[in-house]
């Protein structure tokens, strides 16, 4: 008989071991700045497919040139069905995005880019009747900097929590009073999260319908002096009632944009979230600059599958999957 005893370890989420992830997607070379990852992962119950939104990055001056969708029949082997280039979008650069069915049997994508009007991180939204059907062309505006008085809104994770939706962003502060030479160094080179100017929390948005959406403010703030008093992006959350705990990338600074390391954060609301690693980063690779960042999940059965984006020894980041019993 299974033994139903518990031992005041409530919401206890189990983690992985980043070293023990297999690799499922391999960057396009070696060295610092070949990146792939930025997961956004689901499973779709209607077509019985997993389906992978990932990023691919060359080192500079190309920055972010493609994302892609791939799907699966295991989780693990995905095939590209379809691949987006920043040209598409006259852009400098595309981040991480999120897409799922959402419940009217639409599927919606949620994607971030540097606007190439204002050099300013934004979100826009394409609607398709399958993934592999998204279309920039006929994207629509969900949020600009200049609609919510901030410096740039990126990285949305979106999901549903009964019949709402719920968009978590990376987004930059407003400074206040800055002078005009500041207003100028912080969009010149088309990414205020690398000028070490602004702050970087996490925010909320919410919808009814996945169309319209409400700002909600901040759910996330940066510390005060830790290791994440420059950065605090929340990537993902799970519920382990009666708490939402949430994945993060940190950082102190600038200098580790790009380099990020995972926290954790839970919440009882969505509304606010406290960061429960603030001495250090709880997930950690061993080589290089230590990252592990982006990480999403799959619950499946008895199993927890996480994917991430893990540095390797050779500075270059692979995308990778670690599967954990509950």
């Amino acid at each position: 008989m299974k033994n139903t005893f518990t031992s005041k370890y409530f919401a206890n989420l189990p983690l992985f071991d980043p070293v023990e992830g297999i690799m499922i997607k391999e960057p396009y070379g070696k060295g610092n700045g070949y990146w792939v990852g930025a997961p956004y992962v689901f499973y779709d119950h209607i077509l019985n497919k997993f389906f992978l939104y990932y990023r691919i990055r060359k080192p500079k001056p190309i920055r972010g040139g493609e994302v892609r969708i791939a799907q699966s029949d295991d989780g693990v082997k995905f095939d590209d069905i379809l691949t987006i280039k920043k040209e598409q979008l006259d852009s400098e650069s595309i981040e991480r995005s999120s897409f799922l069915r959402c419940l009217d049997g639409v599927y919606r994508m949620y994607i971030s880019y540097v606007d190439p009007q204002t050099r300013k991180w934004r979100i826009d939204m394409m609607e398709a009747n399958h993934p592999k059907n998204f279309k920039v062309e006929n994207r629509r505006k969900i949020f600009t900097a200049e609609d919510l008085g901030i410096e740039g809104i990126k990285d949305p994770y979106v999901f549903i929590v009964g019949r709402k939706y719920y968009m978590i962003v990376s987004y930059a502060e407003a400074l206040k009073n800055p002078s005009p030479d500041i207003q100028e160094k912080l969009h010149q080179n088309g990414d205020v999260y690398t000028t070490g100017l602004t702050k970087h929390p996490t925010g909320l948005a919410t919808s009814l319908d996945g169309i319209n959406w409400k700002w909600e403010g901040k759910i996330l703030e940066v510390s005060e002096n830790g290791w994440d008093k420059y950065q605090a992006r929340i990537n993902s959350v799970i519920y382990v009632p009666p708490v939402f705990i949430g994945f993060y990338d940190g950082s102190a600074s600038e200098k580790e944009n790009y380099e990020e390391r995972c926290g954790l954060c839970m919440s009882f609301d969505l509304k606010s979230f406290e960061s429960i690693t603030p001495n250090g980063p709880i997930l950690e690779s061993p080589y290089s600059t230590h990252s592990v960042r982006y990480v999403d999940f799959l619950e499946k059965d008895d199993e927890i599958w996480y994917y991430y984006e893990f540095v390797r020894e050779d500075d270059a980041h692979e995308l990778r999957l670690a599967k954990v019993k509950k």
